[in-house]
């Protein structure tokens, strides 16, 4: 329980931005929305121009579909609780990716941000608005594999090269929803934030804090235990 109130505690703290730009947005507050609609216009006037660009934009939306990356993100978890013994690690992973799945959805239902209105649309996508599903289910399937993997990754340029990779695609994901005009800089903005700060918050609660000592519960990301027996030592025989 002292973990799973650190864990959330850690995420609703780590949200504030998040609902303060949710509230704002709500309210209709004039510098985001008058940044948000002229970014959108800017951005999709550049895609229009350029036929090959607006292809790749689309090609990049259906590969990042949130249960495309979903289920690669799966496959990764069975590779590591099967062939690694990254059990509760692998564990923690996939319960924090399906609770970000249905946490964004549900977000998504409570502010009911409209999606941007362009006079020619470059592309057009179901639902409400904020957060960006894409930047968000992006980002925590990034987010989370970058942790789950991080023990395996053993030296600098390896984790480098993770984190470089994760940022990137990350990134060209969020500029991907605003190219398409689906999205608005401060939808992909909370997208990022929220998925930061729920892996972040589930990763507080599933360690141990610096001084507790109890066994099989890592206290940093380099520790491929988890909080089960999996790693318990055994005590030596007399």
């Amino acid at each position: 329980m002292v973990r799973l109130a650190r864990a959330v505690g850690t995420a609703l703290l780590l949200s504030t931005p998040v609902i303060v730009l949710a509230v704002l947005v709500q309210e209709r507050f004039a510098p985001i929305i008058d940044l948000d609609v002229q970014a959108i216009r800017d951005a999709t006037d550049v895609t229009r121009r350029h036929d090959g660009f607006r292809t790749a934009l689309i090609v990049w939306q259906e590969v990042w579909q949130p249960w495309r990356a979903y289920v690669a993100a799966t496959v990764v978890c069975l590779w590591t609780w099967l062939a690694k013994g990254m059990k509760a690690r692998s564990l923690w992973a996939f319960v924090t990716m399906m609770l970000g799945w249905n946490l964004f959805l549900q977000v998504k239902l409570l502010v009911q941000r409209a999606r941007p209105v362009v006079d020619d649309p470059v592309s057009q996508a179901p639902g409400y608005s904020f957060p960006s599903g894409h930047a968000a289910n992006t980002a925590a399937v990034c987010l989370t594999l970058t942790v789950l993997l991080w023990p395996l990754l053993r030296t600098r340029m390896e984790r480098a090269v993770a984190v470089t990779l994760a940022a990137v695609v990350t990134v060209t994901v969020m500029l991907d929803r605003v190219f398409l005009g689906v999205h608005y800089p401060s939808d992909v903005t909370a997208g990022l934030l929220l998925a930061a700060a729920l892996v972040y918050g589930s990763w507080r609660g599933f360690v141990r804090p610096s001084g507790d000592h109890a066994p099989g519960i890592p206290t940093d990301p380099t520790d491929p235990t988890g909080p089960s027996t999996e790693a318990t030592t055994r005590p030596k025989r007399p």
